[in-house]
């Protein structure tokens, strides 16, 4: 029996893998570290108050840790801010997890991820995946989603009307472009960190994520 460690659980992706991992008999126990207590309970479930800002490390411990951190410019409220989020405190947490003995470690970063994109955005994500490279984990699983579907606890108008796009010409989109639901990238993730003999740093990019089903999770 394993446990488990999200960082990110109450986002898009990081909810669904959290109850995904919790239906999932091979976890002993998942542990999610969140500013607060939230309103989820369950006999394997473990709660982790956390404060990136003045981390306990120690806290960051688990045989798996996933990284499910992640903001926009415009909820971050600056360049400097947003940088904060999606590359200072994923590289602490697996910097941490590292020190403690975690060997198997997995992110979700984005389609176009880059350190030579034009956009910021994806430069950023191309650095936070330059630097786990260099981490020294067992398996490193980077998972780079497009669009991400499903319903989020702030509305973003932007990724509303980009939705409203895919689901009406969808078809017209390369597999990799297509908005994916959130669902299936946490099922992605836990199915490729149960591959124990995949060694080494592996992409799995926003098409190969389709496959999954959306309600479901591996056993």
């Amino acid at each position: 029996m394993k446990t488990a460690l999200i960082a990110g659980a109450t986002g898009l992706v990081g909810s669904h893998l959290t109850d995904q991992l919790l239906d999932n008999e091979q976890y002993s126990r998942v542990k999610i570290l969140v500013r607060k207590p939230i309103e989820k309970n369950h006999h394997r479930l473990e709660q982790v108050i956390y404060d990136y800002d003045q981390p306990d490390l120690a806290a960051v411990r688990a045989d798996e840790v996933y990284c499910c951190l992640g903001t926009t410019i415009k909820k971050a409220g600056s360049r400097e801010a947003f940088r904060k989020v999606d590359l200072e405190y994923p590289l602490q947490i697996a910097r941490a997890a590292k020190q403690n003995g975690t060997k198997h470690f997995a992110i979700v970063t984005a389609i176009g991820s880059s350190t030579k994109s034009a956009f910021f955005y994806n430069r950023v994500k191309g650095e936070i995946e330059e630097l786990l490279k260099e981490a020294g984990f067992e398996r490193l699983l980077i998972f780079r989603p497009s669009m991400l579907l499903g319903p989020r606890s702030e509305f973003r108008f932007g990724e509303e009307a980009g939705k409203v796009i895919f689901k009406a010409a969808g078809f017209l989109f390369p597999k990799n472009m297509k908005g994916i639901h959130a669902a299936k990238v946490a099922a992605a993730m836990i199915w490729h960190m149960q591959k124990e003999k995949e060694k080494g740093i592996r992409y799995i990019e926003s098409g190969q994520m389709q496959q999954f089903p959306v309600n479901s999770s591996p056993k």
